[in-house]
């Protein structure tokens, strides 16, 4: 996950600008740091186009990564030795990455503390229940419902669920819930916090596998899969969507929040959050997994799935609040549909949005 801070030009608040800020990066990093930078995207020559690009739009949003749950993927191809690292790393049949369930498992304690390392999931729920609830609602058949369950009768899969921050609002709408989680401490974190709500604990129940097992056991059977702040952390993002695809029953839906891959996502997210402002420490995100709207829209359009809406999304830390914006370069969420037939045509229906 992604923080975006908001600097306003207001009386209150400083306006921060970028330029300074990398030219602080590039000065106070080693010579090995500069060259990985410009690596990507040969950061010196950004700087001056950056600095040159409307205040406005570029103090608009600064985003920086909170560690947070992951189910990692298949790795690519390296050297021999690296490769022999990695496959002690992984599990054999799977996508899941030893080394990313380790470090978040470390942080399983913190899940609920809603001033701590996860706050902004926390305060993300503002946003990502109410859009959930909405279009589930909407495809009721029914005109009357309880409003205070109004997602009675739904199916729906959390996938790296986490300690359940996401899980347990969704079955208090009334929402048969199960959240998948690769880290068997986070589910232990998970089922004792599901103990002090006994009226949700026969509507939740949390597994640990992977969406690759339970697509092969399970396929069809949801209403909704819900993969939120995972996708940025799956190194086969194509495989995940596919497995993922698969859970979703016809006519359910799949939801997505991640982060875009552009060059304000590695500066703003890597450069600075991670090695000027030290929000989390340095290799929390790979830039590399961050997967483009239109790519994830073209691997959900090979699933035969129709993209119903993609919108970028913006936290100020300084009020805990997310905020919805047009801007997807950085943070955006995704709902698409799995027709009730699959007849081939869902691409011009699909909203072809990012970039």
């Amino acid at each position: 996950m992604w923080i975006s801070i908001i600097i306003m030009n207001t009386n209150r608040l400083h306006r921060l600008s970028l330029s300074t800020v990398v030219k602080n990066y590039i000065t106070s990093q080693s010579e090995s740091r500069i060259r990985n930078a410009n690596k990507y995207f040969h950061l010196r020559r950004s700087v001056t186009t950056v600095a040159k690009t409307s205040v406005f739009e570029v103090n608009r949003c600064l985003i920086y990564p909170a560690q947070i749950r992951s189910v990692s993927s298949t790795t690519q191809e390296k050297s021999s030795e690296e490769n022999e690292k990695n496959f002690q790393r992984l599990r054999p049949g799977t996508t899941i990455d030893e080394d990313e369930v380790n470090k978040f498992s470390k942080l399983s304690a913190l899940w609920w503390d809603e001033a701590g390392e996860f706050k902004a999931l926390h305060s993300l729920n503002e946003m990502r229940i109410p859009l959930i609830r909405d279009v589930l609602v909407s495809l009721k058949t029914i005109d009357q419902y309880d409003v205070t369950r109004p997602l009675e009768g739904f199916l729906v899969l959390d996938v790296g669920s986490g300690g359940g921050i996401l899980s347990e609002p969704l079955a208090r709408l009334g929402a048969s819930v199960t959240g998948l989680e690769a880290s068997e401490e986070s589910i232990k974190i998970a089922q004792a916090h599901l103990i002090h709500d006994p009226a949700i604990q026969d509507k939740l129940q949390y597994v640990q596998c992977t969406v690759e097992e339970l697509a092969e056991s399970q396929a069809g059977k949801f209403d909704a899969v819900v993969a939120s702040e995972v996708l940025e952390h799956v190194t086969d993002a194509s495989l995940f969507v596919t497995c993922a695809c698969k859970l979703v029953k016809p006519g359910g839906s799949i939801f997505f929040t991640t982060l875009n891959k552009t060059r304000l996502s590695y500066i703003l997210g890597i450069a600075v959050a991670e090695n000027i402002l030290g929000v989390v420490s340095p290799g929390t995100h790979d830039w590399e997994k961050f997967v483009p709207p239109v790519n994830l829209q073209h691997m959900l359009e090979k699933n035969n799935f129709i993209t119903r809406l993609v919108h970028g999304m913006c936290y100020n830390p300084l009020t805990n609040r997310w905020t919805w914006i047009k801007d997807t370069s950085i943070n955006y969420a995704l709902h698409a549909v799995k027709p009730l037939e699959a007849d081939g045509q869902q691409g011009h229906d699909s909203q072809k949005i990012g970039r």
